[in-house]
């Protein structure tokens, strides 16, 4: 036998004997069946326990990942040449090397070789063994830093202190190390996870940091075309694409006066779909891109409902996109509406917003005009309810109606076929929104691609186009609120178990802070936008496993109140550490006139204790940083790294087989045995879907932004029930749903930007 094959051998049975010892597993056949084996032991090993992984055996999942280990740390030594049992080399040579091949960016040379030296002595290889198979196993495919070659150099430790260092690079000298120290910490013990972007890209030369944007196309040739152009851009670099169209005229609707020459949105949409699939990501993915509309837009029944059906003409679908409606309360409170018999009355009517402004004549403070999109309903003053009627009650202004249950029926038709279309409840989000741009006015027209940012939106415009003195042509565009999202969350189960969230969030918003000055975007406005307010999105996964540990049960008053107590709890400290950064930055640009600056935010939210009574005192006084602050993404890839379940979604199964494009093994759920087992018993379909909107509800209360809130149904559901649970998450409260999975779908590609 080789030297290398003794050297193998010998590996996979110590780490055989350790990881059986910790995790009580009995190897014996497994050794056994090595003892006859030389080179291929290590491959044997690891297929024999991914084999075993079960409901009774869950933890052969971390002998694999300690096998897969010893691989990577094989992998890095030899390509960066020092002897694998060290597990980890030089931390500054690795980085000199990878700035020398073009794949770190040279930012990192602002630490002096005593900076990385010390950082290096920082890092912590036992904490690679908190990782089961399936969470090291995306991490090292699709994270960590490879050459062009895609030969390994990083593992995963450096990935983690990497992107420590690039987030507090422009730190005070003084402190900086400090917090690389901390922010450390915190990824390393898998209390948290960074954005997939951040997590893919900080540190080196390619891509941008931010998970996904939101843009707002205006009714004009010019509008539509150039946000083609910043989408497309966007998507090449990675992120998430959100689409507000509700601006853009119907089918049929005049062009500068000549009646009926309007394609309305559906050609433009396929445009949009086109783009998506025709720019890629880095050649991993095509892009992914959500478009809303409002629900009284008149091509809401005239083909924008179908866009991804398999049934009607084909030259109006796109498939490859993502569909939202935006719907204001009046149209829930006419699906309310009954005849004697129980039958469904309600009328609603459908319009072109271009016909809208020019027969209306609603204007603004400036003299712009404004559409039925522009008004929202307060708690108090029914806004748009006032204009709606002014619409509907006016003689000259064309429209379509048909009764509100019909328009409902083909939403939920689409969505048990499809997934989509998400639900997007304007008036609630506004009402609750910290930075109104007036009252009654809205700030924000639709959500993400994953339904959880809800931040001020406002079209570019372009105002001129001239040959400067050069002979260059020069188009000047006056950019609007171009919103970007950047993510980060809590694992839950490790987090809160561990008693550390005090320590936790305030270095999780630093982070999430720091990205927004060093992340580069390439479309001007978004970067102009994500300065302007400085938003961010602090969220959470691993509810699921978090019930279990607590011994609470899904569908229990108690999982509803302890959603209320711990996000409120998640909410206090997440504003209290961007309190603090203020006082030490600075505000955000816009907090004055904001619900944060006049005390609104925290009545309306109903802040009475002590606690928030002094928190409330502080903004005031010292401003916030952030000009929102939290957002729920749907988290399952980088759940799946932290070694816990999906978002705030109950588990698919106790037990299932992963599969994606390039890989195949069974999972189970974590921290499986005989005591939490009760609590896993009901998978997602299986779950009454109420409970899981009264815990949403409860949730809701305290996050700023929105929620990516799916509903899990079983392919035979009856209208009844869906249109019942559509009514309770608006009743509710909630600003959005996300898909709703029916168990006849295929697998739903989700955009994994989102994924924080």
């Amino acid at each position: 036998m080789t030297t290398q094959k003794t050297t193998n051998l010998q590996q996979t049975l110590q780490t055989i004997k350790e990881t059986a010892v910790k995790h009580r597993l009995d190897a014996t056949e497994l050794m056994e069946q090595l003892a006859k084996r030389e080179d291929t032991a290590r491959d044997f090993a690891m297929h024999y326990a991914l084999n075993r992984v079960a409901m009774d055996a869950p933890d052969w999942t971390f002998l694999a990942a300690g096998l897969y280990l010893n691989e990577l740390y094989e992998q890095a030594a030899s390509n960066r040449n020092y002897d694998p049992s060290q597990k980890y080399g030089s931390f500054h040579e690795l980085i000199q090397t990878l700035i020398h091949k073009d794949i770190y960016t040279e930012e990192l040379n602002a630490y002096s070789k005593a900076d990385l030296e010390e950082l290096g002595r920082e890092i912590e290889p036992e904490r690679d063994h908190l990782f089961n198979y399936i969470g090291l196993f995306l991490l090292a495919d699709r994270y960590l830093a490879r050459d062009h070659d895609r030969n390994l150099y990083e593992l995963p430790q450096e990935r983690f202190m990497i992107i420590a260092m690039l987030l507090m690079k422009n730190e005070a000298p003084e402190k900086r190390l400090s917090l690389v120290k901390e922010a450390y910490w915190a990824m390393s013990n898998l209390f948290m996870t960074v954005a997939t972007p951040t997590l893919s890209n900080a540190g080196k030369k390619t891509g941008q940091l931010a998970s996904c944007f939101i843009d707002t196309v205006e009714d004009s040739l010019d509008g539509i075309y150039t946000n083609n152009w910043d989408i497309a851009r966007l998507s090449k670099d990675g992120g998430g694409i959100g689409v507000y169209y509700g601006k853009v005229r119907a089918l049929g609707s005049d062009i500068k006066k000549f009646k009926g020459n309007s394609s309305g949105v559906i050609p433009w949409i396929r445009l949009l779909n086109n783009t998506a699939v025709s720019v890629d990501q880095l050649g991993q993915r095509q892009g992914a891109v959500a478009v809303y509309l409002d629900v009284f837009h008149k091509d809401m029944m005239n083909g924008f409902l179908d866009l991804k059906t398999n049934n009607g003409d084909e030259r109006r679908k796109a498939h490859d996109i993502f569909t939202g409606v935006s719907i204001p309360d009046l149209f829930m409170q006419k699906l309310q509406e009954t005849d004697e018999s129980g039958r469904s009355i309600g009328e609603w009517h459908t319009f072109c917003p271009h016909e809208v402004k020019t027969v209306m004549g609603w204007k603004d403070e400036h003299g712009n005009p404004l559409g039925l999109e522009d008004f929202y309903d307060e708690a108090d003053h029914k806004y748009f309810t006032e204009k709606y009627e002014e619409a509907m009650n006016h003689p000259l202004l064309p429209r379509k109606t048909y009764r509100a249950m019909d328009m409902m029926a083909r939403m939920m038709v689409s969505q048990l076929e499809t997934g989509t279309p998400y639900m997007f409840y304007r008036d609630e989000v506004n009402r609750q929104n910290p930075n109104k741009i007036a009252e009654g006015r809205t700030s924000i027209y639709c959500s993400n691609l994953c339904t959880e940012i809800a931040q001020n939106m406002s079209a570019t415009t372009i105002t001129k186009e001239y040959e400067d003195e050069d002979g260059n042509i020069v188009i000047v565009r006056k950019p609007g609120d171009f919103v970007v999202c950047n993510l980060s969350s809590i694992n839950l189960a490790r987090a809160v178990k561990g008693e550390v969230l005090k320590r936790l969030i305030p270095i999780q918003v630093r982070m999430l802070d720091n990205v927004i000055d060093l992340n580069n975007i390439t479309v001007g406005q978004a970067q102009r936008t994500n300065k302007k307010y400085r938003a961010i999105g602090l969220g959470t996964f691993g509810w699921h496993h978090l019930l279990a540990l607590e011994n609470i049960q899904w569908e229990s008053e108690e999982a509803v109140d302890y959603a209320d107590k711990l996000y409120e709890t998640i909410a206090l400290e997440t504003i209290k550490a961007s309190n603090a950064l203020a006082e030490e930055k600075g505000v955000y640009s816009q907090f004055e006139g904001s619900e944060w600056q006049t005390g609104r935010y925290f009545k309306r939210k109903g802040y009475h204790s002590e606690e928030w009574q002094a928190l409330q005192k502080s903004v005031q006084d010292k401003g916030i940083r952030n000009g929102w602050l939290m957002a729920v993404a749907p988290n399952s890839s980088t759940a799946k790294i932290g070694g816990s379940t999906d978002g705030i979604d109950p588990i698919y199964a106790v037990e299932y087989a992963e599969e994606k494009k390039n890989f195949k093994f069974k999972v189970t759920v974590p921290d499986l045995n005989h005591r939490t087992y009760s609590y896993y018993r009901k998978s997602r379909h299986e779950l009454d879907q109420l409970w899981s909107i009264r815990q949403n509800a409860a949730r809701q209360k305290h996050v700023d932004q929105g929620i990516s809130f799916n509903f899990y149904v079983k392919h035979t559901i009856k209208a009844k029930e869906l249109l019942n649970m559509h009514m309770e998450a608006w009743k509710n409260g909630l600003k959005t749903t996300y898909y709703v999975r029916s168990t006849s779908q295929a697998e739903i590609e989700e955009c994994e930007a989102c994924h924080s």
